[in-house]
């Protein structure tokens, strides 16, 4: 496909970037980082928040908008990339704030504080429904779930750009499962995002339909299997650096390799090991690394003053 990206916002109906207005929050100090709620507006003025940290005693020298896991916990969100809740091996925020970087996590749609019924990270009988009604009411109208969440997912990237003063070439995306999913479809179709890390959701969709693993709800766009494909996504974010993180036992990635093996250009950096969809110690660490090496070599590229 030769335009990808464009292809994509016009069947979705998916707006530029724009300047997003936030709010300030209480900050908490912790140990090498500061962490600050932010909340801002979404296109249908929803009330999106999000947690934003911060290395302590140094400017940050990149950032990124790490987007949450699902693993059917919609109680969980940007706490759960805070360290605060859930699984350790997602706490992005302070990993990466204490290695020098920025970073924006915002509660996706239906989960956390942004639930219909309840609000924070205690779980409610009917999470599960109002997540499926995000997809379903919005078909209904003749609109997909899909242009909602990238919508949301652009600003982000606009919130954490205008809240650090970060040099745009210094900023990227990453996620895990459903995050992993967000910022896969996210660095198609924003330029902004100078790099994408995507971890355990990269499969195609001829592989999830035969082992019957199903797609992320935001992927129930009509006709979008007869768009495009998995690694026509991937490949609509080179040639900046992208790095794919995967399973061989986990079925949401379970051919991975042979999807970036369709990928032209040399942009993607693989890890694959032969486990399960949750993330491990050595996935965690490498991912981190990754990160911040790119943020490095950005440093790196940049003209002296």
């Amino acid at each position: 496909m030769t335009d990808l990206p464009t292809t994509l916002r016009e069947r979705l109906g998916l707006a530029d970037p724009v300047p997003v207005g936030f709010e300030r929050g209480e900050v908490e100090e912790a140990d090498g980082f500061a962490r600050e709620r932010i909340e801002y507006r979404g296109l249908e003025g929803d009330l999106i928040p999000a947690f934003l940290f911060t290395p302590r005693g140094c400017n940050p020298l990149g950032g990124v908008v790490v987007f949450h896991q699902h693993n059917g916990e919609f109680h969980f969100g940007k706490s759960e990339v805070a360290g605060l809740v859930g699984d350790a091996l997602q706490a992005f925020g302070p990993a990466l704030a204490r290695r020098g970087l920025a970073v924006l996590a915002p509660d996706a749609i239906t989960f956390e504080d942004r639930r219909a019924a309840v609000r924070g990270v205690e779980p409610d009988y009917y999470d599960w429904l109002q997540h499926y009604n995000a997809m379903s009411y919005r078909l209904l109208d003749g609109d997909v779930l899909m242009r909602k969440c990238l919508d949301d997912a652009q600003r982000a990237l606009s919130v954490l750009l205008q809240a650090t003063a970060l040099d745009q070439r210094l900023v990227g995306v990453a996620g895990h499962s459903y995050g992993g999913y967000t910022a896969l479809y996210h660095a198609a179709v924003d330029a902004r995002c100078r790099f994408a890390c995507i971890s355990g959701a990269v499969c195609s969709f001829g592989t999830r339909r035969r082992e019957g693993t199903g797609v992320t709800l935001f992927e129930a766009v009509p006709g979008l299997a007869r768009l495009i494909d998995t690694h026509d996504v991937l490949s609509a974010i080179g040639p900046r650096p992208t790095m794919v993180v995967s399973g061989a036992q986990d079925k949401y990635s379970r051919d991975a390799d042979q999807v970036v093996a369709k990928v032209a250009g040399d942009f993607i950096t693989e890890l694959r090991v032969d486990r399960g969809h949750a993330l491990d110690q050595e996935r965690f660490d490498a991912i981190v690394e990754w990160i911040v090496g790119r943020v490095s070599d950005r440093h790196k590229e940049k003209p002296s003053t």
